[in-house]
């Protein structure tokens, strides 16, 4: 069972989720809260296994929200629900900590699988949609001055192998992508990216992909 908090300020937008979610038999919502301030203080008496988060939210954000959450250390993991073409805080809130996101037009079941993605520990966005959001909050990314990334020590502690996977993670490609283009299994390339997420120090395949652009590694449109 995988147990939720619905936070969204809107009361009719957390009903329709906490319908869908009653739906099936292997969510719970944990309990609802209506902005940022509400979903830390929930967050932190519920427990749960996936915070929803709405981003635009009055008073507390759900990118400060997002990062309290996150830094209080507890298990709770947070999938943020974001319109693309509106929202400029997609960026802010991956580095707040979020796991991934899901877009609000997202299909019903695009939504189950995602938290059910995110309680598992995985990446929830398709590596595609990974690529779309970064690609179009590039600008938020720093042109100048990039670390020399070999001075990272986490990166240092990589094998070739490893980097490479790393920089693959960063183009947004995914697990089979990898593999065809690496001339590895699929199940090689598992190995190599839970390996790459445990050395750089990443909760999932998505903070890889900021790290890896942080470090320039990865580039809008580096998808070849």
């Amino acid at each position: 069972m995988t147990t939720v908090l619905i936070v969204d300020d809107q009361p009719l937008q957390r009903f329709g989720f906490r319908m869908l979610l009653e739906s099936v038999p292997d969510t719970e919502v944990a309990g609802e809260a209506a902005h940022g301030a509400e979903a830390v203080r929930r967050a932190a008496e519920l427990r749960p296994d996936v915070v929803l988060m709405d981003v635009r939210m009055p008073g507390m954000d759900g990118i400060e929200a997002t990062r309290r959450i996150i830094a209080a250390g507890g298990r709770s993991r947070v999938l943020v629900l974001t319109t693309f073409d509106l929202d400029e805080y997609a960026h802010a809130a991956l580095r707040a900590g979020a796991s991934g996101f899901l877009l609000k037009d997202a299909r019903p079941e695009e939504l189950l699988a995602g938290i059910r993605a995110v309680a598992a520990g995985d990446a929830v966005i398709a590596p595609a949609l990974t690529r779309r959001l970064l690609d179009a909050y590039a600008q938020h990314l720093p042109r100048e001055g990039v670390p020399d990334a070999d001075a990272d020590p986490r990166l240092r502690s990589l094998t070739d192998r490893e980097r490479e996977i790393l920089v693959a993670i960063g183009r947004g490609w995914s697990n089979g992508e990898i593999a065809a283009r690496l001339v590895l299994s699929e199940s090689t390339v598992k190995t190599h990216v839970g390996r790459v997420l445990a050395k750089i120090g990443a909760r999932d395949r998505v903070q890889a992909v900021i790290f890896a652009y942080d470090l320039g590694l990865a580039r809008p449109n580096s998808t070849a």
